[in-house]
């Protein structure tokens, strides 16, 4: 399945804003590429060819294939850190919008498995300046799931002993859908984040 087929209704892409038209190409023929090769396999020439051009032309938008994966890197884990404090600054006890969160969070990996697939597990081919900003980022969205739970514990919503710990692991959940994530599956990418919601809250003793 191509990175355009992953996306339900002609919604815009992660990288919709990219302009021009040639960049945005070469950011999908790149996803389509590391996702089915991986990033050390893939060649600017086999990512060139995909967006249907040269190599010489890919060169002009991005230096080296290091850079792309990291506009890559960079546009999905903006968006997901978009999804998850859009949820924390919404309306609702701490139960809601911890559900609202992962529920938004779970969706969004499921629409885009390809795209998030390269995103979140081809962060150590990055360079080690590009590594670092992607784990700022990596840490301020575990800062606004950590922040929930924590408001949840204070209200006494939330049973959960060692909030580290289950920060760590209620975004792993989330972040493992894309892995296998397929639109062939039984669940559709809301039920799969509806089904993921009610099980985090589960994990975080939720006050019924």
């Amino acid at each position: 399945m191509s990175v355009a087929e992953e996306t339900p209704g002609g919604e815009d892409m992660p990288w919709g804003e990219v302009t021009p038209e040639a960049a945005r190409r070469l950011l999908v023929a790149a996803v389509e590429a590391f996702a089915e090769r991986g990033y050390h396999a893939t060649t600017t020439r086999d990512i060139a060819g995909r967006a249907g051009m040269s190599p010489a032309a890919l060169y002009i938008h991005y230096k080296t294939k290091e850079e792309l994966l990291h506009r890559i890197s960079r546009i999905g884990h903006d968006k997901a850190l978009e999804i998850l404090r859009a949820a924390a600054d919404g309306e609702g006890t701490a139960a809601e919008r911890l559900a609202d969160a992962v529920r938004s969070f779970v969706r969004w990996h499921a629409e885009r498995h390809t795209t998030a697939r390269v995103v979140q597990y081809e962060l150590d081919a990055l360079g080690p300046e590009h590594r670092a900003e992607i784990v700022e980022l990596r840490r301020e969205s575990d800062a606004v799931v950590r922040g929930i739970i924590n408001e949840g514990v204070a209200a006494g919503e939330f049973d959960v002993p060692d909030v580290h710990g289950t920060t760590v692991a209620v975004l792993s959940l989330c972040i493992d859908v894309s892995r296998w994530f397929t639109t062939q599956g039984r669940r559709t990418p809301d039920e799969v984040g509806a089904l993921y919601a009610d099980l985090v809250l589960r994990m975080v003793g939720a006050q019924k």
